[in-house]
């Protein structure tokens, strides 16, 4: 019987959740004490217990703060079994680093600890690797590969530069992350060596070592049409005029307060930045999954369900003259009326 049980997990979950980091470091070495491998720990409690912390935010029964409070314990809970397992290297080097932009470094370093476990000599830059530095970084270790995550499909367009300069430099790429799509065809995409869907698995795989896609990556071609470049560009522009067009069109709008002003002005920046990212990859679902989870976000909050159909309404019209972002918003407002 596995001892990292549901019963456990929800233990360590309410722990992590009133802030109380030694009872959770407490709880993650009792369970070494007992033989449980360190790897397990990392990935069969923490991992989850994480992923429910994210679902718990979604639902509206976690703030912000308490989500906050309860990575900061697992991060510190990862660092204590790590230095409780202390493992020496045997193999050689492998960098690993979140994609330039991206902040959720909490899997990245889940993955670091594993391969540590596994006995490799693992170099962890942490979250926002500006490619510069780290193509730099990759001429002074001389690594056997990078390991690059990418959580929020927000950062592809930069995820896709940091692959291109680490493949420049003739170090393969292994990614991951939920950036990159499910079943990895964002990675092959932008020209990853290897993709892998969790750190169990990302250490599999470099344990068998990286059997390549395809050497060089398809060209970008949908891009000529100059949709993202626009988008991306004149992304406050577009924000704002979004903004004002919904707040007449949408009348529950006109008893907004400045607080849920500026929370719509920022959700609206969202709807931009995600469609931007399913522009630059021609990926209509990134942007349908969001729309989808962000519309069960709100719900919960309150918020009634014709305002995000409204919102992608207003966007529709004001890309009028972009075929592939209106047929993006379309498929997107299409799935709101469909099966929950």
């Amino acid at each position: 019987m596995n001892p990292i049980s549901e019963t456990v997990i929800d233990h360590y979950l309410k722990l992590a959740g009133l802030a109380d980091e030694y009872g959770a470091i407490d709880l993650a070495l009792d369970l070494l004490d007992r033989g449980v491998p360190a790897e397990d720990v990392l990935l069969d409690l923490v991992a989850p217990a994480q992923a429910r912390v994210g679902e718990l935010w979604a639902a509206d029964e976690w703030s912000v703060a308490r989500e906050h409070a309860a990575t900061a314990v697992s991060d510190r809970v990862v660092a204590a079994v790590a230095a409780h397992a202390r493992p020496r290297p045997t193999r050689e080097r492998i960098i690993v680093a979140c994609a330039d932009g991206e902040y959720h470094a909490l899997p990245a370093r889940l993955l670091t600890e594993v391969l540590r476990l596994r006995g490799w000599q693992v170099d962890f830059l942490g979250a926002s690797v500006p490619d510069a530095h780290l193509i730099t970084y990759l001429h002074q270790t001389d690594p056997e590969a990078v390991a690059i995550s990418c959580t929020l499909p927000t950062r592809l367009p930069r995820a896709h530069a940091t692959l291109t300069a680490c493949r420049s430099v003739g170090v393969p790429v292994l990614a991951g992350g939920r950036g990159f799509g499910p079943g990895g065809h964002r990675a092959r995409l932008l020209g990853a060596d290897a993709w892998a869907s969790s750190a169990r698995l990302a250490a599999d795989r470099l344990d068998r070592g990286l059997p390549p896609f395809p050497p060089q990556p398809a060209a970008l071609e949908h891009l000529a049409d100059g949709e993202y470049t626009y988008l991306a560009g004149r992304r406050g522009d577009l924000v704002a005029r979004v903004t004002r067009t919904l707040s007449a069109a949408y009348p529950p709008m006109a008893s907004y307060d400045a607080r849920q002003m500026e929370t719509t002005a920022e959700d609206l920046a969202h709807y931009a930045d995600f469609l931007a990212a399913a522009l630059y990859v021609d990926d209509g679902a990134l942007f349908t999954d969001f729309v989808t989870w962000t519309a069960g976000v709100l719900r919960a909050r309150g918020v009634p369900d014709g305002a995000v159909p409204a919102a992608l309404d207003v966007f529709a019209g004001e890309l009028r003259d972009f075929p592939r972002a209106r047929r993006f918003l379309a498929a997107a407002a299409a799935a709101l009326t469909g099966p929950s």
